[in-house]
């Protein structure tokens, strides 16, 4: 069988072909951390844990990059509001997207480079592309001359004479307003480094050119990002990084949005919910479920329902994990996982597909442990866990022991605070205001806060 991706720069599906036989090198946008990471910053790190995952059963080796952007306006924006040193900032931020990561069960890069550690890579690139002829430094700011490179928005299949770039503070001295800044000259305060041009610091785009260069070489297999990196970041890498003599990606896959009331869950559009917020309410284990069923190139509609159903799709299979366990004991994953699920994963990483694959088999174990077969049931308990482990989502591995489902008080406490809130509203909807605020008034005091939402109320413990 082959491996289908589909790739954004052909838009089309692709049979995977690695540039190293046995090998697959992945390189991913990783965080800008001006502020914590919410759901959508982490499906997008989630859908590639998952392709890395299958890469792996396939027997590749995989190597995985996945940068975090530390400094750029975004970061010393918030330096300026928040009155705290930009390095303070990212750091803090980054710790807590790795929390973020690790709750839900994604596996560590192979490597995670910050832009701030390879500003000496950034300035050889662009001596190398100022002496081509397709960089330029004017007024200590270094552009990259966009009508120098034919190929430019080739990826997002726009025409350069219609492309309009927006307005950016001290991008000063460019020949042509559609030019990109690989490198922005110092402003007082700020923080900078020396180059040949001046004082001052990276444009963005520059890092990752730079980064994939340095650990993955000319050519690699993957990159990856959201839909939302399309132009111009990707649009932008592409140039430098082939301008300057690099193959760049083979293949480029973009993962959708997480949405919420059709709009991109986003920092600045304040839309955003949280991770440290959701791991109070829902398991990490749902949420890993909740992000990773739809397929990659959809978009999820953020709700509270939909996460409670995810809850009960994932509840049939750990019963069914739980009582087959019971009955037969533990067993180990299967070797293999069932054909279809192998053909599902493989056409464009079909996560939807494959899970109905792990829900028939739930089903067929369930009824084999109804008629007491024993044996049936438990392959289809190995099938089911091999599945679950190409996903992330066996609740008997390791990374989720007497973290997840072992924490049953949070199950418990859940369950009871859901149950009090369904009275609470119900005495909304027959006007008893009285007995609803009393209710509240009483889960305010057992140290809980219930937050009134479009989608329902939701609770969550006091200062967390």
């Amino acid at each position: 069988m082959s491996l289908r991706l589909y790739d954004t720069s052909t838009r089309q599906v692709r049979d995977f072909v690695p540039l190293v036989p046995g090998c697959v090198s992945m390189y991913l946008c990783g965080a800008t951390v001006q502020a914590a990471p919410h759901i959508g910053h982490i499906r997008s790190n989630l859908n590639f844990d998952v392709l890395r995952r299958w890469f792996t059963y396939r027997g590749y080796q995989v190597t995985f990059v996945r940068n975090v952007t530390d400094i750029d306006d975004k970061v010393i924006k918030k330096e300026r509001e928040l009155g705290t040193p930009w390095f303070e900032i990212a750091y803090t931020n980054e710790r807590a997207f790795n929390e973020g990561y690790t709750a839900l069960g994604c596996l560590p890069p192979s490597v995670e480079p910050r832009a701030t550690g390879h500003v000496p890579e950034m300035i050889e690139m662009m001596r190398k592309l100022i002496a081509k002829g397709h960089a330029y430094e004017a007024e200590g700011n270094v552009y990259f001359a966009v009508g120098t490179f034919p190929q430019y928005l080739g990826l997002s299949n726009q025409r350069l004479e219609n492309l309009l770039q927006p307005e950016s503070e001290g991008e000063t001295g460019k020949r042509d307003p559609r030019d990109f800044a690989m490198w922005k000259a110092a402003k007082p305060g700020e923080p900078s480094w020396d180059t040949p041009w001046g004082r001052g610091r990276p444009g963005w785009h520059l890092e990752c050119s730079a980064m994939a260069h340095k650990y993955l070489g000319k050519a690699f297999d993957i990159h990856g990002g959201g839909l939302d990196l399309i132009f111009p970041h990707h649009e932008n890498e592409i140039a430098q990084s082939r301008a300057f003599g690099d193959d760049f990606a083979n293949f480029w896959v973009h993962n959708a949005w997480v949405t919420m009331s059709g709009e991109k869950m986003s920092k600045s559009l304040g839309n955003s919910v949280l991770v440290s917020e959701m791991v109070q309410r829902w398991r990490p284990i749902v949420l890993r479920y909740y992000l990773a069923a739809p397929h990659y190139r959809s978009m999820i509609e953020y709700s509270e329902e939909s996460i409670s159903e995810a809850e009960t799709g994932f509840a049939r299979i750990e019963g069914f994990i739980e009582r087959a366990v019971e009955r037969c004991g533990l067993v180990d994953a299967a070797p293999e996982v069932p054909l279809a699920f192998a053909e599902a994963m493989d056409d464009d990483l079909g996560v939807p597909q494959a899970l109905a694959v792990v829900h028939t088999a739930v089903r067929q174990g369930n009824s084999a442990l109804t008629a007491d077969d024993k044996e049936s049931a438990m392959a289809r308990l190995a099938e089911v866990r091999a599945m679950l482990g190409v996903l992330g989502l066996d609740p008997l591995d390791e990374h989720w022991a007497g973290t997840d489902r072992g924490d049953d008080l949070h199950g418990v406490v859940d369950s009871l605070v859901r149950l009090v809130l369904e009275q609470r509203q119900a005495a909304r909807a027959r006007k008893d205001f009285g007995t609803a605020d009393a209710i509240r008034d009483q889960l305010s005091q057992a140290g809980l806060t219930i937050e009134d939402t479009p989608s329902g109320p939701r609770w969550m413990i006091n200062n967390q």
